[in-house]
């Protein structure tokens, strides 16, 4: 059984149908001035029920390449955003 990586993000963009884009925020230790900060990435997950909205909190999970650029799915929503 492989190990399928996890990712948490905000979903700061609806990117077509069954398509959201997601912010993820890690902190890493700068190296020479040995400060935490923040880096961001962003990436494309799949979502087959079109339910995500602006704002969500989200865990995807990884899984097969669906396209060029997404090779993530929705796992589970962790918290709606405002309306």
């Amino acid at each position: 059984m492989t190990h399928k990586r996890e990712i948490q993000g905000v979903v700061v963009k609806r990117s077509g149908d069954k398509t959201a884009s997601i912010l993820v925020t890690r902190s890493v230790l700068h190296p020479k001035y040995h400060k935490t900060v923040k880096r961001f990435k962003k990436y494309l997950i799949h979502d087959e029920r079109n339910e995500l909205n602006v704002g969500d909190s989200v865990i995807a999970i990884e899984c097969r390449p669906l396209s060029k650029t997404k090779s993530f799915r929705l796992k589970t929503i962790v918290a709606t955003g405002v309306k």
